[in-house]
Formats: structure tokens, C-alpha cells, sequence
């Protein structure tokens, strides 16, 4: 797999790097690590295992959009014939047959430019955060408008799209892809297994900033893109404004008007849990759940828009959203 590299990023994933790094031991023929100011041994710990180790210069603003670009011109620079890019966070453990597969497909396939599979959470069981992001990876397979951060992509077609976009603090992924897709090409979910992933989200904070970031990458990315954005981005943008801002300042204006029967819209959140959660087929527990928390993740990801458009020109690739920190 002479045609094959392997970019990996990642800040303090300690034994999740060493797990990382291992499964694609022997099979990766190339690796670069990109370092963003560990602390925890995982540069020495990568260099002793034979990993190409590329760190970041922190004084400038950090994104992982960022790292991902130095590990691939890097990788290019060791191996200027490589076809086929994989990339990898370090807090994932890529699982056996996955890059194999990817491979092949791509062989197999001329007009497909990116390919991802099932990205698993290791322990859905320790956080209904760790749970949610299960869930949220769970997409059906074919082509599709994005990949996340794990993919394997064509060397070629990414260098002459121009790689990741450095100034966007989240969304970089479905951002490049959307750029594909302009040129003609195809993005594709295989159903297979790709890597498991390790969330370690265990805290409320954690998702609160997680969903902040979300929402500070959809405004980035209708501000970078304007009418080109995917549909998908802009009816996400319009519920989060609805029912994090429209409603609660109508309810407001209605019971300074009408007095405190005004407050029976608030009831439309509880009715809105409910609706999503009979549409979901899995436990009543579960779907509960998933419903909540998509229900109250519309406030940090407000949020993450207001902070956006209130200092876009000052902030954008400065902001940091990392939710493990």
C-alpha cells in the first residue's frame, strides 16, 4: 500500500494516541503525527514508534483544519507519490480492514473523491453524551453531502481543491466536501466499520461547548459560502434561531402583552420533545434523550452563531471549542 498515508492530529490523547498509532501499525506504510501542544508524552511516545512527528506553533491560531494540512504536506513531502490520504484523530483507533477496504472502493470507483464507514463510540455506556455522539455518527451508507474528520481522501483531488479551509474552527469537513461535489465528484458512506472513537465526554460542560462549536461553524461556513451552503446547513441555522431565539422572545413580548396565559407557548417545547421522540425508532429511554438534548443543544448553538457574527473579523480561527480541555 505504497499509495497509502496516514495523517493523525491530536493534543494530550495519551493511551488513546498509542491506540491509535497501533491499529494502523503494518499497515500504513506512511504516518505523520501533527502535534498541538502536548504535554503528556504523546510526541516522544509517536517519534519512538517510528511516527513522522510534525508540531504545531501554537502563537498561531489553532484548528484542526490546520493540523490536518501540515501532517498532509508533510506526508507529501516524504512520499510526493501518494494517492490515497487517511485521516485519523488521535482519539480514534482505526479497526482492522477498514483502510483495506477504503482502498479498494476507491480503486474501484473513479468518480468517488472521499470515503468514510461507521465511526463507533468505545464506551456509549459511561455518559448519555458519549451515547448522543454514537448515535449522531450513525448515517446511512451511499453517497452522501459529508464525511467527518475520518476519511480517506484522494491526494490529488484534495491538493487541487486547495485542502481544508485553516480559518474554520468546526465544519471543515463538509465544507471541503461541498467543494468536491461543485467539481464533480462524489462523496461515499461505506456501512462498514471505520474506527472506534473515544468522546471521553462525561460532563454537561463538555456538550455545551461541543454544541457551541457547532453552532459557531454553521454561521462560519453560511458566512464563507453564502448561497452555496448546503440546504441541510441553513434549515439547522433556522431552527436553532426559531426555537433558541424567535420563540422565547415572542413568549416574552406576548406575556408583556397578555400576561402570564402567555406563557402556555412555552409548552411547545415539551410538545416538540415528544415529536421527536416518537419519530425515532429505538428505546423509549434512549429516544427521550435524544430528543432533549436536541431540543436544548438549539441554546449553545445560538450561542456559538452570536459569537460568531458579533466578532467574526477578530475571532475566526482563533476560537477554541476543545470540550476535553
Amino acid at each position: 500500500m505504497k499509495q497509502l498515508g496516514v495523517v493523525v492530529i491530536g493534543r494530550n490523547e495519551g493511551e488513546r494516541l498509542r491506540r491509535c498509532l497501533e491499529s494502523m501499525s503494518g499497515v500504513a506504510p506512511v504516518i505523520a503525527y501533527v502535534d498541538s501542544g502536548s504535554t503528556d508524552g504523546s510526541v516522544e511516545m509517536a517519534r519512538a514508534r517510528g511516527v513522522e512527528v510534525v508540531e504545531l506553533d501554537m502563537s498561531v491560531p489553532f484548528t484542526a483544519a490546520r493540523a490536518r494540512n501540515a501532517g498532509f504536506a508533510r506526508l507529501r513531502q516524504l512520499a510526493p507519490d501518494i494517492e490515497l490520504v487517511q485521516f485519523v484523530d488521535g482519539d480514534c483507533e482505526v479497526i482492522a480492514g477498514w483502510l483495506e477496504e477504503a482502498m479498494a472502493f476507491l480503486r474501484e470507483h473513479a468518480d468517488v473523491a472521499c470515503v468514510c464507514g461507521r465511526l463507533r463510540e468505545r464506551f456509549p455506556e459511561r455518559s448519555v453524551y458519549n451515547r448522543l455522539c454514537d448515535f449522531e455518527w450513525d448515517r446511512p451508507p451511499g453517497e452522501t453531502e459529508a464525511c467527518g474528520g475520518i476519511a480517506m481522501m484522494r491526494a490529488q483531488v484534495f491538493a487541487e481543491l486547495g485542502a481544508f479551509r485553516e480559518d474554520m474552527v468546526a465544519g471543515e469537513e463538509p465544507e471541503l466536501c461541498q467543494r468536491m461535489r461543485a467539481k464533480g465528484w462524489k462523496v461515499w458512506r461505506l456501512p462498514s466499520a471505520m474506527a472506534w472513537h473515544d468522546a471521553a465526554m462525561t460532563r454537561f460542560g463538555q456538550w455545551w461547548k461541543r454544541s457551541k462549536r457547532t453552532g459557531f461553524g454553521n454561521a462560519q461556513r453560511l458566512w464563507l459560502t453564502g448561497s452555496a451552503t448546503d440546504a441541510s446547513i441553513v434549515r439547522q441555522t433556522l431552527r436553532t434561531w426559531l426555537w433558541a431565539a424567535a420563540l422565547p422572545l415572542f413568549t416574552l413580548i406576548a406575556t408583556l402583552a397578555l400576561g402570564r396565559i402567555a406563557l402556555v407557548l412555552l409548552l411547545l417545547y415539551p410538545l416538540q420533545l415528544v415529536r421527536i421522540a416518537l419519530g425515532m425508532k429505538r428505546g423509549w429511554r434512549f429516544n427521550l434523550e435524544r430528543a432533549f438534548f436536541l431540543v436544548l443543544g438549539k441554546f449553545p448553538e445560538l450561542l456559538g452563531q452570536v459569537q460568531f457574527w458579533s466578532g467574526h473579523k477578530k475571532r475566526r480561527g482563533s476560537t477554541s471549542f476543545d470540550y476535553k480541555s
